[in-house]
């Protein structure tokens, strides 16, 4: 069976079970629905969708039935007696909430789903249809589930000539060429996939934006874009050249505080809400890497973040506007500067500005601790920042699991408000009773037929609107759902690839960048190893900025003896990643500068314990291909044969991985490799002149 990840985990394949296909079959006789809405439409299309994949050839509906029926509408649209029913539950759920239940009338029983919005009715339908996708009892069904963050967005780094920045799946889904006459069938079924896991927001352009998509030619393209996802709760959101006034608008300035700039954003911002009335708003990337911004001016990020808010308030639109800055003229460590730059204005921007945060100080590593500001600005709006695409980790041939990683920072405790402050409770703004939320991930889909390039980077993406749904869900959990609705509810199978899917994170940390180590990848694309690049203009572009190898030993020292980057944590995690001993081993190098012979907890010296991770990591990608060479009999032909490919590119580059950085690193530790770690076959000067000129996720520079 051909199978080319195309339908990604709406596959709606056959029930196998056929005793509980039938089970399913008794209680879902009919469909009801209430309101005719284009969302609503768009509700009883995907349900049969769903049963005639789900059921095959013994589908159908009685037309005629009055009992097991299923009944679909917001709840002012039902009738006054599901409506008396379903009383007390409506309290329990918020804005775009649902209610799933099975209720009895009159001695027929019924299935409703129902929400206080489409929106919220459509989010319940594809919930039902993921209970019956792996394989849930419905007898007594009963869910009440409502998000916990407002804005659940995708980044896409998606540029007008429809090359991805960092994208590792093909050219962007959006062809603006031929927009907006030439509709192509996938964007529906982007606008599907996302409100399938709760997404509901997306930025559909680079965050290194072109001022050209706020002209009308474009604007036009995207209004076309916003009526087919608007359907299925999908509001656009544009990022705003800061430079766009004079870019495009004739000014010679754009400085902020310039009542022309004003002016010419406040009528922008008004064409825009003509050509899309549920405009979400701006993402704004300024004064970082060389992006315009106000700081130009001599304003700062208050100044420019507030003049959009302004001038998106009246339509209600919002602002987020990115902390990820730093520069080439502070000589500070580079971890330091976001929280330099933004902490001090905490209470200052406006209430529809929310400041979009990476999840970790320095850029997407493997591992990171969490980033200083969760926690720190009480009086701001703040969200989370997480990269899908793998820039650090391998590009779309590396299977990692991320939502693991998205996991671990959620629940780090920033002690902001004593013990339990978790990184959860700022995002979905509980710690400060934050009425503006939001999670951001950076996009990994692309034209590829299965979107994602790797059959298992589609987790990833549904991993992500899971976790931005419920920020405490569990990785594993949503591990299981996503095999079961995309593979085969077989346990044989989906119980040892979960766990090879959750210990796949750990797997790439070992043979990359292992004990805290960070930013050693190779220049301009970041793919492979690159520990000894450092002749670079800027300083903290090179790999010997972050990892300070020599002779004395290894690791950048961000305490109260080195940069003190630690001093922006609350006092309990600082004094925690001040002493060595009780910094968890996992960010040692991140905070310390250590002596190759330094014991760590095992008894074993750093270089020791830095090689011997490196090999595990190696070991752990040779498992994953055995894991899944057991697995031939539950998967289709082709992407059994297409994931057994990449496991054995990454198992490649694995090795790869751990002889150049193994063999660059001892040559300042002058130590042999530990026995159990497998010698180079190749010496360093091969693995220093290796070169990747046309790698995908940015422009060749060649």
């Amino acid at each position: 069976m051909k199978n080319n990840g195309y339908n990604l985990w709406l596959q709606y394949t056959d029930i196998e079970n056929s005793t509980l296909k039938k089970k399913y079959l008794s209680q879902i006789k009919n469909i009801h629905s209430f309101g005719n809405s284009e969302t609503i439409k768009a509700c009883v299309e995907e349900l049969e969708r769903g049963f005639s994949g789900l059921f095959g050839d013994d589908y159908f509906l009685d037309k005629e039935a009055s009992n097991n029926v299923l009944i679909i509408g917001t709840i002012s649209n039902l009738n006054d007696i599901h409506q008396k029913n379903l009383k007390e539950d409506v309290l329990q759920i918020k804005k775009d909430g649902f209610i799933i239940k099975k209720i009895e009338i009159n001695g027929n029983k019924k299935i409703v789903i129902t929400a206080k919005t489409a929106t919220g009715v459509l989010y319940g339908v594809f919930r039902f249809l993921r209970e019956l996708q792996t394989n849930q009892p419905i007898e007594q069904i009963k869910i009440i589930d409502s998000p916990k963050v407002d804005v659940r967005i995708l980044n896409h780094w998606d540029n007008l000539d429809r090359t991805v920045e960092r994208g590792y799946a093909g050219f962007s889904i959006f062809d603006w060429h031929k927009l907006p006459d030439f509709k192509d069938p996938r964007y529906l079924d982007y606008a599907r996939a996302n409100a399938s896991i709760g997404i509901n927001g997306t930025v559909v352009n680079n965050v290194n934006s072109n001022a050209l998509i706020l002209t009308p030619m474009y604007l036009e393209k995207v209004k076309a874009l916003a009526d087919i996802f608007r359907p299925y709760g999908l509001k656009i959101y544009l990022t705003a050249r800061f430079s766009a006034p004079i870019e495009i608008g004739g000014l010679k300035t754009a400085d902020p505080l310039n009542e022309d700039v004003k002016n010419w954003w406040n009528e922008k911002v008004k064409e825009i809400y003509k050509y899309i009335p549920d405009f979400g708003g701006f993402l704004v990337k300024a004064n970082s890497e060389g992006q315009p911004g106000p700081q130009d001016y001599d304003r700062n990020h208050v100044d420019g973040a507030n003049m959009f808010a302004d001038a998106l308030a009246p339509f209600k639109g919002i602002v987020m506007w990115r902390a990820f800055v730093y520069s080439e003229h502070n000589p500070t460590d580079r971890a330091k500067q976001a929280y330099t730059e933004f902490v001090p204005y905490d209470g200052k921007f406006k209430d529809n500005v929310i400041i979009q945060v990476k999840n970790g100080a320095i850029d997407f590593q493997p591992r990171e601790p969490f980033h200083p500001m969760f926690g720190a600005m009480p009086n701001t709006n703040l969200m989370i920042e997480f990269q899908i695409t793998q820039e650090y980790m391998g590009g779309a041939t590396h299977l990692v699991y991320q939502p693991k990683l998205f996991q671990e920072v959620l629940e780090a405790d920033t002690y902001r408000k004593g013990k339990g402050s978790i990184v959860a409770k700022v995002i979905d703004g509980s710690l400060h009773n934050k009425k503006l939320t939001g999670v951001s991930g950076v996009s990994n889909i692309g034209n590829d037929i299965n979107w994602t390039g790797n059959h298992f980077l589609q987790s990833n993406w549904y991993g992500f609107g899971r976790l931005a749904w419920n920020p405490y869900l569990d990785a594993k959990s949503i591990a299981d759902e996503w095999l079961r609705m995309t593979f085969t509810n077989e346990n044989d199978f989906v119980n040892p690839i979960k766990n090879m899917m959750i210990d796949s994170r750990e797997t790439v940390v070992n043979y990359m960048t292992p004990l805290g180590l960070h930013h050693i990848m190779a220049t301009n694309h970041h793919y492979g190893p690159g520990p000894w690049v450092g002749n670079l203009s800027r300083p903290e572009w090179n790999p010997v900025y972050y990892h300070k190898a020599n002779e004395k030993g290894v690791g950048f020292n961000r305490t109260k003896t080195g940069s003190n980057a630690t001093a922006q944590y609350a006092p309990e995690v600082e004094e925690m990643f001040n002493n060595v001993s009780t910094t968890p081993e996992i960010y040692l190098l991140w905070f310390h500068h250590l002596p190759w012979d330094y014991k760590l907890k095992n008894g074993k010296t750093l270089w020791n314990n830095i090689a011997l991770k490196y090999q595990q990591g190696v070991n752990e990608a040779e498992n994953m291909i055995s894991s899944w060479n057991l697995m031939e009999q539950y998967v289709d032909e082709s992407r059994f044969k297409e994931i057994q490919m990449m496991l054995n590119i990454q198992y490649k580059e694995a090795k790869w991985w751990r002889d150049s950085c193994l063999l660059y690193f001892q040559q300042f530790s002058k130590m042999k490799l530990p026995d159990g770690v497998e010698k180079p076959n190749k010496s360093l000067n091969y693995f220093q002149t290796l070169k990747h000129p046309y790698a995908p996720g940015i422009k060749s520079q060649w």
